[in-house]
């Protein structure tokens, strides 16, 4: 009976210390993994600051907006043009004309077709990466957000999911498209806290040298109402 008992203390000892070797070699295989996915992301942004490093670039949009509660999806499209740091030029074509450009501090919105422009300050309503605001200068995401790079089989692109530092209702994450290939962002999906989405597409990506800086700056036409955005 004492042999028997021997045998299954004996039998628990070689059970537990193997637990713990098999513990300690998950822990440290995750702690090695996390390690080369942070190498990785550190590549991935260097690669991506280093393609953005010019005055600019120009590109045309395609835009799908998801209002969740509502299962109400609607389209636009139209180019965008962005020059480092902080000017951005949104020319959307269809299904409406509309304008919205900021040279980095003033905001206008300008609707030819209903003759008004709403003009405000650009950090009340783009900060902190909201409507894709970084563009103007990809050194914004190290800075805006918490990075981390999502698990994808996929061949072409490397998906990164960018977390606010600063909290808002108006923005709770942002997955990012990268193309392995060239390094460009070619997607950006906004997500809030209500589920909604905004998926921008862009394609045609030029990079430019020097985008003029009166292309970000709006003279109100003669006649134009003008309204404030409320800040």
């Amino acid at each position: 009976m004492r042999f028997k008992s021997v045998i299954f203390i004996f039998c628990m000892i070689i059970f537990l210390d193997s637990h713990q070797v098999l513990c300690q070699d998950s822990s440290t295989l995750q702690k090695s993994k996390s390690q080369e996915s942070n190498i990785l992301l550190d590549k991935i942004m260097d690669s991506v600051e280093k393609k953005y490093a010019v005055a600019g670039f120009s590109a045309c949009f395609i835009q799908e907006s998801t209002l969740k509660a509502m299962d109400i999806t609607d389209s636009a499209s139209g180019k965008v043009t962005v020059k480092r740091p902080g000017k951005m030029r949104w020319e959307y074509e269809e299904p409406d004309r509309q304008i919205i450009l900021t040279d980095g501090k003033d905001l206008w919105i300008y609707r030819p077709e209903d003759n008004q422009v709403m003009i405000g300050k650009f950090p009340s309503f783009f900060g902190d990466g909201k409507g894709a605001s970084f563009l103007s200068d990809i050194k914004l995401i190290r800075q805006k957000f918490n990075i981390a790079l999502e698990d994808t089989d996929r061949d072409d692109y490397y998906i990164l999911k960018l977390l606010p530092v600063k909290k808002t209702y108006d923005l709770s994450y942002i997955t990012l498209s990268i193309s392995k290939k060239t390094f460009c962002v070619e997607e950006i999906i906004t997500y809030n806290l209500y589920g909604d989405e905004t998926r921008i597409k862009l394609v045609d990506i030029k990079l430019l040298e020097n985008p003029e800086d009166s292309m970000f700056v709006f003279s109100i036409p003669y006649g134009t109402e003008v309204l404030e955005l409320d800040e």
